[in-house]
């Protein structure tokens, strides 16, 4: 009899199609850590008591009617009501767990969607873990990926490795100081190897803009076929050769913090317009889009060639060269702050030791005379390769004038003897002197305009016009 019975129920498909619905429900209910439903609002009518105990509730009603958002944030159970369309397996973050979910419509006879239902899904269907273990992975190695590329775009250098104590050293970090608090274009002026790179990561570390990527372009460095993407991106497919993927150009990336432009005064004619363009709106158009993107960038420029002979030449646009010299500040080479020398050494021997592991050195008052004797046309950068290379070829603890006899380049004629090596100037003659270059490249980059170069250097007018009286400028 109760066989004839089973089979007169398999007959009956809609008996088995509900019966088969109330047994998936109920098995899911009995599997699952956390079930809940929601009606066409996103209103919770539902919960089951793991799941309250999951979310930290008490009982229903502390949730009755209530968006789901207020209690999973991350929940796409409205999603589901407004498309209809069920999310089978997807993986959804709570605190400090992962859960893998399903959300499914619910419908009423007329098939109306009049809600939805989910399951989290985890700690019972053991086959999902591995899913959830390899998610858990993969979100740390991507954490840890942004955080290292979050690292490799901070400054690598404060004011601390602007090394120096001549009068013009203390000059420029005095500026740099006042640069740093304020958002305009800065322009570095100085010989190839007199730190402008160092200066700028400075002002970066010092300035509002701090937790912002730097970003530095050497401008001698890229081709010109790819300026224009390099600096503003490029789209799928926007020139032959173009990458698959869309890639973020240097304004891009810099958004939020600085764009260091070094050897600015290579840059081709045609991209000055387009960043003069971006420095007035600031906004960017990668190449391939139409699409107008707003950035946020401080741009500090830095040459080593005269700028504004390259404007008279008419191979610098003038308009961007008052656009970027807002903020000049000239570094002085190493020959004039000789003062410095035995500081700056001691400082260099240091940072060899720790990239090359080679034995720590010390610098010699011979050595200091000798290498203060010396032009120095690579300035700091070339007295860099110097010591590491006398740190190479000697055994010596202490560094002497016979180790570097032999060292620099055109030693027998570039050098002088030890005793008028060093030419030491009272302080305020080397001051007077700084003072007096500076304030003239001001007065010239704002054609002799007093109110306009006080602004430039930061000064009041009427400081300004004390000092131009007792230089006789």
């Amino acid at each position: 009899m109760r066989d004839m019975l089973t089979e007169d129920f398999l007959r009956d498909s809609d008996a088995i199609h509900k019966h088969a619905m109330r047994s998936l429900f109920e098995r899911l209910d009995s599997l699952c850590e956390g079930a809940l439903a929601v009606d066409r609002q996103g209103r919770i009518v539902w919960i089951n008591d793991k799941y309250l105990n999951t979310l930290g509730l008490n009982s229903l009603q502390e949730a009755l009617g209530r968006d789901v958002e207020d209690f999973i944030p991350n929940s796409l159970m409205r999603e589901v009501v407004q498309t209809g369309q069920p999310i089978l397996l997807d993986i959804l973050e709570f605190g400090k767990q992962s859960f893998v979910v399903t959300r499914m419509p619910l419908q009423n006879e007329r098939q109306e969607i009049i809600g939805a239902i989910g399951f989290v899904l985890y700690d019972r269907l053991h086959y999902l873990k591995p899913l959830v273990a390899k998610f858990a992975s993969l979100q740390n190695e991507l954490n840890s990926v942004k955080k290292g590329v979050t690292e490799s775009r901070r400054a690598k250098y404060n004011l601390v490795n602007f090394v120096g104590s001549a009068p013009a050293c203390l000059e420029v970090k005095r500026q740099a100081r006042r640069a740093a608090q304020q958002d305009a274009s800065i322009l570095l002026l100085g010989e190839t190897g007199t730190g402008k790179e160092i200066l700028a990561n400075a002002i970066h570390a010092m300035s509002a803009r701090a937790n912002g990527p730097f970003i530095g372009v050497n401008m001698a460095a890229i081709p010109e076929a790819l300026l224009e993407s390099e600096f503003f991106g490029a789209t799928h497919g926007a020139y032959t050769g173009a990458d698959k993927k869309p890639r973020d150009g240097k304004f891009r990336l810099a958004d939020g913090g600085t764009l260091f432009l070094d050897e600015i005064g290579d840059m081709p004619l045609p991209l000055q317009g387009k960043l003069l363009r971006v420095l007035q709106e600031r906004e960017i158009e990668p190449l391939g889009s139409n699409k107008v993107i707003k950035v946020d960038v401080r741009v500090i420029a830095a040459t080593s060639i005269d700028l504004d002979m390259q404007v008279k030449q008419g191979k610098f646009r003038a308009d961007l060269y008052y656009r970027l010299n807002v903020l000049p500040i000239c570094l002085p080479p190493l020959r004039e702050r000789l003062s410095d020398m035995e500081a700056l050494c001691d400082a260099l021997l240091q940072q060899i030791f720790e990239r090359t592991g080679l034995p720590r050195r010390e610098i010699s008052p011979s050595a200091v005379a000798l290498l203060c004797g010396y032009h120095w046309p690579g300035n700091v950068r070339e007295l860099r390769n110097v010591l590491e290379r006398v740190a190479i070829l000697t055994d010596n603890f202490q560094l002497t004038g016979d180790d570097f006899a032999t060292a620099l380049p055109l030693a027998a004629a570039d050098f002088h003897p030890p005793a008028d090596a060093v030419e030491v100037k009272p302080y305020a003659e080397a001051l007077a002197a700084f003072d007096r270059s500076t304030i003239s490249a001001a007065l010239s980059a704002t054609g002799g305009k007093v109110p306009a170069a006080a602004k430039l250097l930061g000064l009041s007018r009427a400081t300004l016009y004390k000092k131009m009286a007792a230089l006789q400028i």
